[in-house]
């Protein structure tokens, strides 16, 4: 089941809540939710290179949108400049009215959606795909995580016969719902082909009831 599933969506309501924020009645959700996702999409093919980990999108009367970067200077610019100008385009191309907040990330090494974004631009500019995975790795256990595991997959080295390789440390307990796990899934375009990187991150049990049994059996 773990290997099958998506950790993310396997644990909203758990341990994750949902990316998105709204209630629609009728046929008002199904443009609501197309909305959610070329907002989307439209923010990471306008910021490519900010460090973009996820976009949190809450509607109420205005469309508040929280992006989660690693970059926050990038997207902000000189004086608030640029997300301004992000969110004037934001209001004429989907409509209504948006607000446009940045949530810094304090620790990018150990966050799935940025390794797999760092590991698909190394792998377009031609970097060794098992150098730029340990490196990933090393840099995550570094930063704190209990656990990395990192899969490439399509014409590694430019093979006529795809095939994938798996990078691991530490722990990954995908089947336990109330391991704080977080997955993350990349493609880097290639001369020889499209690189597949899957990332999955465990930062270690959720639950405070959990956490102390571990830490006090740790002590023993």
């Amino acid at each position: 089941m773990g290997q099958k599933v998506n950790p993310n969506g396997m644990r909203i309501g758990i341990t994750r809540t949902w990316p998105s924020t709204w209630f629609a009645k009728g046929g008002k959700y199904k443009h609501l939710l197309l909305d959610d996702v070329q907002i989307r999409r439209y923010i990471a093919t306008r910021l490519p290179d900010a460090g973009i980990s996820s976009v949190e999108i809450e509607r109420a009367k205005k469309t508040l949108v929280a992006i989660h970067t690693s970059k926050p200077g990038v997207i902000i610019g000189k004086q608030g400049a640029a997300i301004e100008e992000l969110r004037i385009d934001l209001e004429k191309k989907f409509g209504g009215s948006f607000e446009v907040n940045i949530q810094e990330i304090r620790n990018p090494d150990g966050d799935a959606e940025i390794i797999a974004e760092t590991i698909a631009g190394q792998i377009q500019r031609r970097m060794p795909y098992r150098r730029a995975s340990r490196m990933a790795i090393e840099k995550a256990m570094q930063s704190g995580v209990k656990g990395i595991k990192i899969k490439v997959s399509g014409r590694l080295n430019g093979a006529e016969i795809a095939r994938n390789e798996l990078f691991k440390d530490g722990n990954i307990p995908l089947q336990t719902l109330r391991a704080d796990v977080q997955f993350a899934r990349r493609h880097a375009k290639t001369t020889y082909g499209t690189i597949g990187v899957k990332v999955w991150i465990y930062k270690g049990m959720v639950f405070k009831k959990v956490t102390d049994v571990q830490s006090a059996s740790l002590h023993l």
